[in-house]
């Protein structure tokens, strides 16, 4: 599994049982509204102040030693 910033909220959240959790971390509190479930990572990043890049690195990092 391989995640880029064009990928929904609410797509990423259903992929992972870590990713809820590594969004959390990054700053998401949100993830339970209705509208951030329709956002891409990169417009959630872009709301929060994130970099998207680097956040999508250390995802895909994590997850690729599962």
């Amino acid at each position: 599994m391989q995640i880029n910033k064009d990928m929904l909220i609410g797509e990423l959240v259903v992929m992972d049982e870590l990713i809820p959790q590594m969004l959390m971390g990054a700053g998401m509190h949100c993830l339970g509204c209705p509208s951030s479930q329709m956002e891409s990572l990169e417009e959630a990043c872009m709301v929060h102040g994130i970099d998207c890049d680097d956040l999508v690195s250390k995802m895909n990092e994590i997850l690729a030693n599962r």
